[in-house]
């Protein structure tokens, strides 16, 4: 299989099967990746993964993944170092990745103690420009991009190749529009990853967005009683504040992101 975008650095695209919404509690039972080259080559990688957690059957339904699928696979944390090799270097994309499947990717490599980090590594959501563009289902986006009906819809690796084709079509199809980001900046479209990644942009701080940054760059408590206020006020003011957001039910992803905040506000001391 090969690609027609213009990349400076390989993209992995990727789709997750879990065993529900939540990324701080539910886990992944496949993973398929589109792996995507500058040289134009794309290598695919698709793994079941046993989630130690049963699937409700109400999900199962839905991906057609049932325990006794899995019970065999290996667990994430079996898997996790090359799985986080396999994605070194690359950027991300995906569809609703930005919202799912990269905060639950983050969660199961920090659960299993892995540093996947997010810095340097553009995150490429092709439902954002599709919403932008064309707002509907991926199902729809298939065959509105590509002419063709998505079979085996809620299998990994069907719908991460359709949102691969379906991001190849909309380079093609938008090239030289213009769209607006989620701050209402213009952006051209282009055959080009750092121009797409500027359709994804936010001031999520952590990236369930339970701190963001204010106009002025600076992050602020984004829910509760606290919303709107400088996380470094709270610490300072409520310092137990980190202690319960660190014994609480929140993704790990937004302990690290406080506790680095704590960090830096004792280095300036």
């Amino acid at each position: 299989m090969t690609h027609t975008l213009i990349l400076k650095k390989p993209i992995a695209f990727f789709d997750l099967e879990t065993t529900g919404i939540e990324p701080m509690k539910d886990r992944i039972v496949e993973i398929s990746i589109a792996k995507a080259l500058p040289n134009g080559e794309v290598i695919v990688k698709t793994q079941r993964i046993n989630p130690t957690i049963p699937i409700p059957i109400e999900t199962s339904l839905i991906h057609g993944i049932y325990d006794e699928d899995i019970q065999n696979e290996p667990t994430f944390k079996t898997v996790a170092r090359t799985l986080a090799q396999f994605l070194d270097g690359c950027d991300l994309g995906g569809y609703n990745c930005n919202r799912f499947d990269i905060p639950l990717l983050v969660e199961e490599f920090l659960r299993a103690n892995v540093d996947f980090d997010l810095k340097n590594r553009r995150l490429i959501d092709v439902q954002r420009i599709f919403h932008v563009m064309e707002p509907r289902t991926l199902k729809a986006a298939y065959k509105f991009y590509c002419g063709k009906e998505l079979v085996n819809a809620h299998s990994a690796e069907a719908d991460t190749l359709a949102t691969f084709e379906v991001l190849e079509s909309m380079v093609v199809r938008y090239d030289g529009a213009i769209a607006a980001d989620e701050k209402g900046n213009e952006v051209i479209i282009g055959n080009d990853i750092e121009t797409l990644n500027k359709l994804m942009l936010n001031n999520n701080v952590d990236l369930r967005g339970h701190m963001v940054y204010n106009k002025d760059g600076k992050e602020v408590v984004n829910f509760g009683k606290h919303k709107g206020t400088l996380v470094v006020d709270v610490l300072q003011k409520e310092p137990s504040f980190y202690d319960w957001i660190l014994k609480s039910d929140f993704p790990l992803d937004t302990k690290r992101k406080l506790t680095e905040i704590k960090l830096r506000m004792f280095n300036k001391r």
